[in-house]
Order: C-alpha cells, then sequence, then structure tokens
C-alpha cells in the first residue's frame, strides 16, 4: 500500500472513525482503524465495535492499493498533531510508515485478517434536511435516559408514516416529541425504530455539514439502522424491546394555560434555582397577569422573582425539577412559551409559541412531571 493524502482531509476522517472506537475493546484488533487504499483514487477508513461502525471516504493519490489495520487512537493523535503538508503512508512489512514535512511516524500493523467484516448498509429509506435533523434530535435527546439499567428508555422512538416522521423520548420524568417532514423513497412507508439517543446524537453532530442525510432502516438487516452524508456512513444495532406506549400521556385537552416569554423564563428559573438544593423543586404559582417562580423553605435560603405571564383559565400553583424544567425550555426556539395544565398534580405540556397573542406551535412538545412540594 503506497498513497499519499492531505493532512486536514486524513485529520478530520480519522478523528471521526476513530470517535466510536472502544475504550477497552473485548478483542484487540476493535481498537484498530481499517484503512484501505483504492486504485481508483480514495481511501476509506472504518471502525466497527459489534455495534456500531464507521465509514468515511476521502480521495487520495494511490500509487498502491491494499489493507492495512492500525491503532485508531495512535492514528487519531498523530495525524491531529502533524504539520500543514500532504502526507504519504506507506506499507513497509509489518509496518505502516507514515511521512509529513520533515516528521516520520512507523506504527505497527495489526492482523487486518482477524477484523471483523462491516455490516452492510440497510436499504435506503428516505433523506432528510440536515438543519431540520439537527435541530429535532437536540429537542428530543434531552429527554432520553442516561441510566444503562434500563436500555429501552436510553433509545429515542423514531416513527415513520409517509412523509412525516415523529421522534419520541423519555426517562419516566419527562417526554419530548417532536414531529417533522421528510422525504421517503416510499410515500406509502410505515416504520417504527428504537435507536440509541447517542448514536442519534452524533449523527446529528458530525454528518450534517451537507445539505441532506440518507436514512437507512429496515428491509434485509431489520436490527439495523444507517445514515450517510458527505462521504461518511454509519450504522448501528437498534434498541431490542417494545417502547412504553408514552404518545397517549399527552393530554387531549387542558383547561388552563400561561403564556411567558421564553427568555426571561429561563433567566429567572436559572436564578431561583441557586437555592434549590439536590432533588428539591423550583414552584411557580400562575395567576392573572403573572407568574411567581420561588424556591427554598423553612430555615434554607430561598429566592422569589415575579414575571409577567397571561393565563387562560383557573390560577395554578405547581412545581417542577429545575434542571428538566431549564432543558425544556431550552429546546424551544420561539420568542414565548406556553404551558398547558389539566390540573396542578398532573403532567404540564410545554410547546413554543411566536408571540404573546399567537397559537401553539404543536411539533414539538414536552411533557413534564410535577414534583410533591410542602405546603
Amino acid at each position: 500500500m503506497k498513497l499519499r493524502v492531505e493532512r486536514d482531509v486524513l485529520a478530520e476522517a480519522v478523528a471521526w472513525t476513530a470517535r466510536s472506537l472502544p475504550a477497552r475493546p473485548p478483542v484487540p484488533v476493535l481498537a484498530g482503524v481499517r484503512l484501505e487504499a483504492s486504485s481508483e483514487g480514495s481511501l476509506t477508513l472504518s471502525t466497527f465495535d459489534y455495534d456500531v461502525s464507521a465509514r468515511s471516504t476521502v480521495p487520495a493519490g494511490v500509487e498502491e492499493a491494499g489493507v492495512v489495520l492500525v491503532s485508531g487512537r495512535l492514528l487519531a493523535d498523530i495525524a491531529k498533531a502533524l504539520p500543514a503538508k500532504p502526507v504519504d503512508l506507506t506499507l513497509d512489512g509489518t509496518k505502516v510508515v507514515l511521512r509529513c514535512g520533515a516528521s516520520r511516524f512507523t506504527l505497527l500493523t495489526m492482523p487486518v485478517e482477524d477484523y471483523p467484516a462491516l455490516p452492510a448498509m440497510p436499504e435506503l429509506s428516505g433523506t432528510i434536511d440536515a438543519d431540520v435533523l439537527t435541530e429535532a434530535v437536540a429537542q428530543v435527546s434531552i429527554a432520553a435516559s442516561r441510566d444503562e439499567t434500563l436500555p429501552l428508555l436510553t433509545g429515542v422512538r423514531v416513527e415513520i408514516e409517509g412523509e412525516k416522521l415523529t421522534l419520541m423520548a423519555t426517562d419516566r420524568y419527562r417526554l419530548a416529541m417532536r414531529e417533522l417532514s421528510w422525504h421517503p423513497t416510499d410515500p406509502s412507508i410505515s416504520s417504527v425504530a428504537l435507536v440509541r439517543a447517542r448514536t442519534l446524537s452524533d449523527v446529528a453532530k458530525s454528518l450534517t455539514s451537507a445539505g441532506s442525510v440518507d436514512v437507512a432502516l429496515g428491509g434485509d438487516s431489520a436490527s439495523l439502522v444507517g445514515f450517510a452524508a458527505g462521504g461518511r456512513q454509519t450504522t448501528s444495532l437498534l434498541v431490542e424491546g417494545d417502547y412504553p406506549p408514552v404518545r397517549r400521556l399527552f393530554p387531549d385537552e387542558t383547561t388552563t394555560h400561561a403564556v411567558v416569554a421564553t427568555a426571561a423564563l429561563v433567566e429567572a428559573a436559572r436564578r431561583v434555582s441557586l437555592v434549590a438544593e439536590r432533588n428539591t423543586p423550583i414552584r411557580l404559582s400562575f395567576s392573572d397577569g403573572q407568574v411567581v417562580l420561588e424556591a427554598g423553605q423553612g430555615e434554607d435560603a430561598q429566592a422569589s422573582e415575579v414575571l409577567e405571564a397571561t393565563l387562560v383559565g383557573e390560577d395554578i400553583v405547581t412545581a417542577f425539577n429545575p434542571h428538566y424544567l431549564l432543558d425544556g425550555l431550552g429546546a424551544l426556539s420561539t420568542d414565548f412559551v406556553r404551558l398547558s395544565f389539566t390540573h396542578p398534580s398532573k403532567p404540564a405540556v410545554m410547546t413554543g409559541q411566536g408571540s404573546a397573542e399567537g397559537e401553539s406551535e404543536d411539533e414539538f412538545r414536552y411533557l413534564l412531571m410535577p414534583i410533591r412540594f410542602a405546603g
């Protein structure tokens, strides 16, 4: 194998491909990144840990085609530190020699024949606008559980019905749901999958520099989901199990709702929550024309702040985990937030609103469980 590749191109490709390498690989070869030089003038870098696979194809001047396996983290560290000059890679026996300007590195190779075959990309299901996907994943993934003992809740449920795609996630204390439009290959497609929130977040951050992202789901690879854009593609095993029927938690109608300026509520909640000790709630008392935020009680430090609010319905007092409340507010991109209630002890629904008097925008909904509070 003998090739030349631009330093920035190599560094970016290695960093992206090696990002999913396991910290403690069950077998040594899984710590490697597979380099395949094609006589057609490309270099493909691949990693796979039996769970997630990543492939990145970049242009290269290939003199001799070939395949090698080298330490992924070491190659990533070296590529990042190289001077801004073309990089020459040459296989010399059982070693790979890397030259860049006056720098020269020798890397030991691993047995490439022991490396597992990467899974094939599932059948293409459709494409989605990159910016829309980035926003939707950021909004929903905040509600996915981080508790690996409940793997089902670490996933994001993806529901596809024709041109409508719905993302949902919950950790049992809140539920986020975003509906969006996409471009399916088959307009009559109907499919459901449970994708790891970590995988989706990674795709949203690293594959969305292109204008659109290809989504591959189902077909013969029913247990896999794949994403591809701009010469990069990644596959991941789906989370197995039956997701709880959470959509029904959203109430059909609400008796009371309040509208508050989003930025003002975020700032006030941050200030007031400074005195809310761990696991203590922030109280919100809605009455005509205002909302009072309070935290702390008894002998502890206390804080309160009054904000302007529009209330439709009865006065209501409720309390939330401040971290979960701020997560939901941070996921909104609108100037105003509408909080809809059926009862102080029942979950509230947060949606965005363009103006104080406008209509609620329901494509993103965030349902938040209240916390019981003293008094």
